[in-house]
């Protein structure tokens, strides 16, 4: 679809992108020094007025960036239109011969946007944009409309002679995907994107109009995003439901974590070599009074938007550190707790002193506390509070977990600037490794890699005998869960540990 629609004649490539190329050319900068000048010869006073009035626009259009268009205004750095004009351009396909039958929005985001600003400068953040913009309309047909919505968001109005059906649309959207994927050089570095797609048909909805096709593609994509990058989703009427009950969930939120709905369950993790328990993670549970246990996939993001993790991760501090008194108490041995904290945490100026005082409360030492990490929060960091807190949780004592590895971009420096003392593998690495030769290259490389700097290891979703017997194999020193226990509440945790230590010990 792209190399097609680069051969195309200036014509056929789509009336936005005719237009600006048209006005791109360069005798368009030698038209108002031509007026001036035959002005200034005549004596035309008005006559030069005008055209050094008109020169700014003359000048803007030339380079491409039109000021206004018929429908709405245009994005100042791709020369596109932008949420009005692409709300317009979708109305009037609607309204055209075509009618719902063949008309669509589909709207494109950049996966993990905030990382490439991170990295880079304005003026290669800038390029990144403007390059993305110019390869989906290459591999858009003359009669479709694209803009930049804001920030690394585009939107498309599709429009076809034909049906245009589901499967029609994810292919489109695959090519986009692919276009979209190919290699940004940026100096002597090479950006590497990829994009998430959602997509409303309007025979989907019940009375569309530009603005709700729109929304509703949007409400696609976010649903694309839940799923990870690179990923493409259709709006649907079960989709707008699930989307309901999210929103009622944000409403009872708050609510919820201050009558304590929110506890900690707890997955054990036990030692590859002689089977005894190494630890246990905290991990997060809404009990909802009418709907029972929901699933955390759904309300941590609504804590997310809601602005809410600091309130979670305390709780689970709270939960976590009085867990391992509480069986202290007990006469188990259960070392220490880990608690995930998200980047929002780790942000938070005052969280080694909140941390230190909990643990003082508790009777605890440092080192029973462990902070899980996700390794894209330590990706590329310099120097700012996230950066000096981890140091500072060192420091204090604390250990410090890896989360999810092989999943982000953590470098080996990273990992020892950090001070990290355990890597997570990530499930996705350790599912099917008993069966799949390529995995356990994979993951070996990994262990190899964390024995030869002396940082210890921990396999997460471990769920059956083949894959614990190929870890320990391996040489993996840790592993966790389905397979050696679920997350459950505390005390339920404590009869656990009672049966399995009653057990004689063994390797996993």
């Amino acid at each position: 679809m792209r190399s097609t629609a680069r051969n195309l004649p200036l014509q056929e490539r789509g009336p936005a992108r005719a237009r600006l190329a048209h006005m791109a050319r360069p005798i368009g900068l030698a038209v108002p020094p031509v007026l001036l000048l035959g002005a200034l010869i005549l004596g035309d006073k008005l006559g030069v007025a005008l055209v050094v009035a008109a020169l700014p626009l003359t000048v803007a259009t030339a380079v491409g960036r039109p000021i206004l268009t018929r429908d709405g205004r245009r994005d100042s750095l791709t020369g596109l239109g932008d949420r009005a004009s692409l709300t317009v351009a979708l109305d009037r396909m609607l309204h055209g011969a075509g009618g719902r039958r063949a008309v669509a929005a589909m709207v494109i985001e950049i996966d993990d946007f905030k990382q490439i600003e991170q990295r880079h400068d304005r003026a290669a953040v800038e390029q990144v944009l403007r390059l993305m913009g110019e390869r989906l309309q290459d591999g858009l047909r003359g009669e479709d409309a694209l803009s930049r919505l804001d920030g690394p968001c585009f939107g498309i109005a599709l429009a076809s002679d034909r049906r245009l059906d589901l499967e029609a649309a994810i292919q489109l959207g695959q090519r986009l995907q692919q276009a979209a994927c190919e290699p940004i050089a940026i100096g002597e570095v090479q950006v590497f994107v990829t994009v998430s797609v959602g997509f409303a048909l309007a025979l989907r909805l019940q009375q569309p109009g530009g603005a709700e096709l729109l929304q509703a593609a949007t409400l696609a994509l976010i649903e694309a995003q839940r799923g990870g990058t690179a990923t493409i989703r259709s709006y649907s009427e079960a989709m707008q439901h699930r989307v309901s009950i999210r929103n009622s969930l944000c409403d009872e939120i708050a609510a919820a974590l201050d009558r304590g709905d929110l506890t900690a369950h707890f997955q054990p993790q036990v030692s590859v070599c002689d089977g005894r328990i190494t630890g246990v993670e905290a991990l997060a549970r809404w009990h909802h009074p009418d709907r029972g246990l929901i699933p955390p996939a759904e309300f941590l993001p609504v804590i997310e938007q809601a602005g809410l993790m600091g309130r979670l991760g305390e709780i689970m501090v709270q939960d976590g550190l009085n867990a391992l008194r509480l069986w202290d108490a007990a006469g188990l041995n259960v070392p220490q707790v880990a608690v995930n904290f998200s980047q929002s945490e780790l942000a938070d100026p005052k969280l080694i002193d909140r941390l230190a005082w909990e643990l003082d409360r508790f009777d605890l030492s440092p080192d029973r506390l462990v902070i899980e990490v996700l390794e894209t929060v330590v990706a590329h960091r310099i120097e700012d509070v996230v950066v000096r807190n981890l140091s500072g949780l060192a420091g204090l004592g604390c250990r410090l977990d890896l989360d999810d590895f092989g999943t982000g971009h953590a470098a080996i420096t990273s990992i020892r600037r950090f001070s990290i003392q355990r890597i997570k593998i990530d499930r996705s690495f350790v599912s099917r490794i008993d069966i799949d030769g390529e995995q356990q290259k994979m993951v070996s490389a990994i262990l190899t890699m964390a024995d030869r700097l002396g940082i210890e290891t921990l396999a997460e979703g471990v769920e059956t005998k083949g894959e614990r017997e190929v870890l320990a194999k391996l040489g993996c020193g840790h592993v966790q869960g389905f397979g050696i226990a679920r997350p459950m509440p505390r005390p339920e945790t404590e009869a656990w540990i009672r049966s399995f230590e009653a057990q004689p010990r063994r390797a996993v």
